[in-house]
C-alpha cells in the first residue's frame, strides 16, 4: 500500500497559481537608491506580462513614517521581513542595480536557498560571478 506524497507549501502555492493561471512573479530587488530603475525595471517586466513586486518604501527619502529613529528601525524590520515574504511568493527575482549592498546580498543568499532564479540587471554584480 503506497501513500500519497505531501505537497510541501512551496508545492502547494505553484500548484494553486498554475491552476488559477497566475503570471509569473517577479520580485525586484536593489538598493533604494536606485528606485527609479525599479521603476522602469517594473514596466518592462509589466509589459512583458508579469506580475511586479519591489519595495515600496524608500527610507533614504525623507517622510514622516520614519522620521523617529527607534521608530523608523523598527519599521525597517518590519519591511525586512515583508520583502522576504514577496521573495517566497516570486517564482522569480531581478536585482536592479550596478550596486549590492549587504541586503541585497542577503535577499540573493536567500532567494538560491530558496531555488529561486536570480536574474541581474547588471550581471557583472552578481556575488557569485
Amino acid at each position: 500500500m503506497s501513500y500519497p506524497q505531501l505537497l510541501t507549501p512551496e508545492e502547494k502555492l505553484a500548484d494553486g497559481k498554475a491552476r488559477l493561471g497566475i503570471p509569473t512573479i517577479v520580485v525586484i530587488c536593489g538598493s533604494t537608491r536606485f528606485m527609479a530603475e525599479m521603476a522602469e525595471a517594473d514596466l518592462r517586466e509589466t509589459a512583458a506580462g508579469k506580475i511586479v513586486v519591489k519595495p515600496g518604501c524608500d527610507m533614504k527619502a525623507e517622510h514622516p513614517l520614519w522620521a523617529d529613529p527607534v521608530e523608523a528601525e523598527a519599521l525597517k524590520v518590519r519591511l525586512d521581513g515583508l520583502h522576504r515574504a514577496k521573495i517566497r511568493l516570486a517564482d522569480e527575482v531581478l536585482v536592479v542595480g550596478p550596486y549590492i549592498g549587504d541586503s541585497t546580498r542577503s535577499e540573493i543568499a536567500y532567494a538560491r536557498e530558496l531555488g529561486k532564479p536570480v536574474r541581474f540587471t547588471h550581471p557583472e554584480v552578481d556575488p557569485t560571478a
